[in-house]
């Protein structure tokens, strides 16, 4: 159980720090900054799942995971937490999903305060696993798989790994459609489509928001432009234009994901020619963990054989995906290479964000996790 700090405590370890402050240049302590010894060195995992799962027990029986995802009780991570209990039960798991870029804000500010909660961090924010690492926050560790893994869903001395994959594009009711469906990004300017197109906004994910800078440089700020005047509605939450499309109150949905295999009632459109986004969702585990067998097990778990074998693209290089599809990193156009490069530049991405609030207004709503607070999990 992580001890929160006293106000006196707060006090004692200064403003800045308690604002997260001193995650913003330098590391906390030169020890944190220090990258691990031997890391990279070491062989993967040997031991199984069930032995792995009588370890955790053994070692207390709990795990705190901090997971990126849009609702808290449905979802990929919720899905996630159902399926860990149901295998493994004498495991006290508190996943807590929320928007990733407010976990690796609370995570910062958990360490400049001393008062880390997670065990493991399985977020978006793509670019924080390469700056943690070389803070020295994450502990190496390459999970039975390891070799298996495409090498753009690892890091290679085990500091974090992507166990899953998740694409953005866009999709549609196909009956309302009709026979003058939009095939690719182009037809979304249709004035056919005026106000019939929901989307999430670019400016509140970064994932969205680089769909749509793949949309701007390959067809140009006009293409945007006559975009923005089709009136989408927007909303947070890259689930909502799926669920508006679904609940029929709109025809199109933008930013959201899907899968390319189903025809019917929605298709989500990945065209040859036209960009859509992909990335290996990344996941490690913190090196001041209280539950580190614990977060073992779940990373050796989600990257398992029969975890990853599934109706969609695998992050492992042995499994081949559904008939119908090639592996992910085989599509030129969904732009793997190019997500985690975008991310790193943290100046473009508020750059984008501020333009992309002058074509479509400011985000509105609350969190669609909720609000869970500086400490969910303690």
């Amino acid at each position: 159980m992580t001890v929160l700090p006293s106000r006196r405590r707060l006090l004692a370890t200064g403003a800045g720090a308690a604002l997260g402050l001193g995650a913003l240049g330098a590391p906390a302590s030169p020890a944190a900054a220090a990258p691990a010894r031997g890391a990279g060195a070491g062989a993967e995992e040997t031991r199984t799942l069930d032995e792995l799962y009588q370890a955790a027990v053994a070692e207390g029986g709990k795990l705190v995971i901090y997971a990126g995802g849009d609702l808290a009780n449905s979802g990929s991570g919720a899905g996630a937490r159902t399926a860990f209990r149901q295998r493994f039960p004498q495991i006290d798991l508190d996943l807590i999903v929320d928007y990733s870029k407010y976990h690796d804000a609370r995570v910062d500010n958990q360490f400049a305060t001393d008062t880390l909660v997670p065990d493991v961090v399985q977020l978006q924010t793509l670019h924080d696993f390469t700056r943690w690492k070389r803070q020295g926050r994450l502990l190496p560790y390459k999970p039975a798989g390891f070799g298996k893994l495409h090498k753009k869903f690892k890091d290679p001395d085990g500091a974090w790994v992507a166990g899953m994959v998740i694409a953005f594009s866009y999709l549609y009711d196909v009956a309302a459609a009709g026979a003058d469906a939009p095939q690719t990004p182009l037809d979304l300017t249709d004035p056919r489509w005026k106000g019939a197109i929901a989307s999430s906004y670019p400016h509140d994910d970064d994932a969205v928001l680089y769909l749509y800078a793949l949309y701007v440089k390959t067809y140009g700020w006009d293409w945007m432009a006559d975009f923005a005047a089709q009136q989408p509605q927007f909303a947070r939450g890259s689930f909502s234009p799926g669920t508006a499309v679904t609940n029929k109150e709109k025809v199109i949905g933008v930013g959201t994901g899907g899968n390319p295999l189903v025809t019917a009632p929605n298709r989500w459109v990945m065209t040859d020619g036209h960009p859509f986004m992909a990335w290996g969702q990344r996941i490690a585990i913190l090196k001041q963990a209280a539950n580190p067998t614990a977060a073992k097990l779940y990373l050796n778990w989600q990257l398992s054989i029969e975890r990853q074998t599934s109706s969609s693209w695998s992050v492992r290089t042995d499994i081949a995906p559904p008939t119908g599809l090639k592996p992910i990193w085989e599509y030129p156009n969904a732009n793997l290479d190019g997500f985690p490069r975008f991310m790193e530049d943290r100046a473009q991405v508020e750059r984008l964000k501020q333009t992309f609030a002058l074509y479509f207004g400011e985000v509105k709503g609350d969190p669609t996790p909720g609000w869970p607070g500086l400490h969910p999990g303690a």
